[in-house]
């Protein structure tokens, strides 16, 4: 089929792709940028796909891609870095680039993340790095909804206030105050019991030492890496022995079949209210590398899309 993209997502893992550290695969000079997209067919020989259905896939940045449909029997990573289309069902009232971003992979990411993984109890601390971003106020929310309090790290008193007001966290500390781990401390008296990391770097080192009894972290991304040109060294281990703690590694593509779910239930929290999000949108291709250069820098509130013209 032949389709015409309308969304295209920015996500941090696109800076690993290009140094050649991700695991989707390395992107060479003149090679089309990776990325997912959402269109409309424009054409199609497939007899399950129509003009105008709409279509998720692996399109890149470009306006325009052919596609295969994607493949049924396909799961995990496989199916999640499918160059394959899949077919969507837009319910009214929904912008189809919030599968892109809350109802799509930075959603899913939040969702698994801290349902299946840390698994917050009623009164618990969640604390979640990179607060105002897709997946970070997304994970927040859902944390909350588990009956955790959920504070944010973000990088702005502009971006803490978002979090607070709009996101519905419990308190939220501004990285960029040199007296950001005295502020997290007092907003975690009782120590940090679960860590959604999508940072690294210094940001992880000054959460660590303040991790409850029994505290567990996930890694789940290192955007302060991807923005260095080597590898950055890591934080100290010793809290994790001292508190008992654990460190898990988590990507999204092993917990691919929970995206139906996640949708189902996304979609119902937003229709009730109890989901928020926002969407820092840029208009045509031609912003697309200005507005990754805001998204790496931390210059962008919420999920970075690029819309192309109808």
């Amino acid at each position: 089929m032949l389709v015409r993209h309308a969304f295209l997502s920015l996500d941090p893992y696109m800076a690993s792709a290009i140094k050649g550290r991700h695991m989707s695969g390395a992107v060479a000079p003149g090679d089309v940028m990776p990325g997912e997209t959402l269109g409309r067919v424009a054409a199609s020989r497939h007899p399950d796909f129509a003009e105008g259905d709409v279509v998720i896939s692996r399109g890149g940045w470009q306006l325009w891609s052919v596609a295969e449909p994607a493949d049924p029997a396909l799961r995990g990573m496989a199916a999640a870095l499918s160059p394959g289309a899949t077919k969507l069902s837009v319910p009214d009232g929904v912008s189809p680039s919030l599968f892109l971003g809350v109802l799509g992979m930075p959603g899913l990411t939040a969702f698994a993340g801290v349902r299946d993984v840390l698994a917050p109890k009623p009164g618990e601390t969640f604390v979640v790095s990179a607060a105002a971003g897709a997946v970070g106020g997304t994970a927040g929310q859902v944390a909350r909804a588990m009956g955790a309090r959920s504070i944010g790290i973000a990088g702005s008193p502009e971006k803490c206030r978002l979090v607070i007001e709009t996101f519905g966290f419990d308190g939220c500390v501004n990285y960029r105050d040199p007296d950001w781990k005295q502020t997290l401390a007092a907003l975690c008296p009782d120590g940090v019991d679960a860590y959604f990391d999508t940072v690294g770097g210094e940001m992880l080192k000054g959460v660590m030492p303040r991790l409850a009894m029994g505290g567990r972290v996930m890694l789940c991304g290192m955007m302060e890496q991807y923005n260095s040109a080597e590898i950055l060294p890591g934080p100290s281990l010793a809290p994790i022995l001292q508190r008992r703690a654990t460190v898990t590694g988590f990507v999204v593509y092993d917990h691919w079949e929970t995206m139906p779910l996640w949708r189902r239930l996304g979609t119902t929290w937003i229709a009730q209210g109890r989901l928020r999000f926002t969407e820092s949108v840029t208009a045509g291709l031609d912003g697309a590398p200005q507005a990754f250069a805001d998204l790496m820098a931390g210059r962008n509130v919420g999920k970075c899309i690029v819309a192309f013209d109808p």
